[in-house]
């Protein structure tokens, strides 16, 4: 009988995963780290950054699960972000708005700030990332970061937007986060130039694997 634990392994998203993709999704929101003492509504970064991909785009969810059935990482995305801005716009943002209704100009604490950026999904559309139409989110507890466990999730959702046809796919990062931009750096993504980038930096590249 084998004494090794249970073997992690990277799957499709299920409806089941919705609480611990939030989770993962609340532990890792700010600048790559733990955001429950900012953002204390544990609903409202899953509700931006997680939450909506799997509801409009589940075939291209996938999570690390730590084979318990619990993921503990997620990639998701869309193939085409100017179909998801319209989706988010029409049918997203009216399920929210009793939750998160529009704050008054300017935002006065990050919470509001956060609930602007939902309230204004076509901040998604930056003209310098036209050559790159799908873009992705992904996040992992940090005890399986430097694992491989990122490099393998980003490899599944390369590979499932390739063979959608999508050529190639943009993300946005937290300029402040340099340990996601080595990752990055590694796993072949370069910067796009973007005159109005503000706190992020945008980076991209091909679907089709080396």
């Amino acid at each position: 009988m084998s004494s090794l634990g249970p073997e992690p392994a990277i799957r499709p998203y299920r409806p089941a995963d919705r609480d611990a993709v939030a989770d993962v999704c609340v532990r890792t929101a700010h600048e790559g780290g733990d955001s429950r003492a900012i953002y204390p509504d544990r609903r409202l970064m899953p509700s931006i950054f997680a939450e909506p991909y799997c509801h409009f785009d589940p075939d291209l969810a996938f999570v690390l699960d730590d084979g318990t059935g619990r993921a503990v990482g997620y990639i998701v995305g869309t193939a085409d972000t100017e179909r998801f801005v319209e989706e988010f716009r029409r049918t997203w943002i009216p399920r929210l708005a009793g939750r998160y209704s529009m704050p008054a100009a300017p935002a006065r604490t990050p919470t509001e700030e956060m609930i602007g950026l939902l309230h204004h999904p076509e901040r998604m559309l930056v003209p310098e990332l036209a050559a790159y139409p799908a873009h992705l989110h992904i996040d992992l507890l940090p005890a399986w970061q430097g694992r491989g466990y990122g490099r393998g999730l980003l490899r599944t959702f390369l590979d499932a937007l390739h063979e959608q046809g999508v050529r190639a796919v943009h993300l946005g990062m937290v300029t402040a986060n340099t340990a996601a931009r080595a990752f990055y750096d590694r796993v072949g993504f370069h910067e796009i130039p973007v005159a109005e980038a503000g706190p992020l930096t945008y980076l991209g590249r091909a679907t089709a694997l080396d």
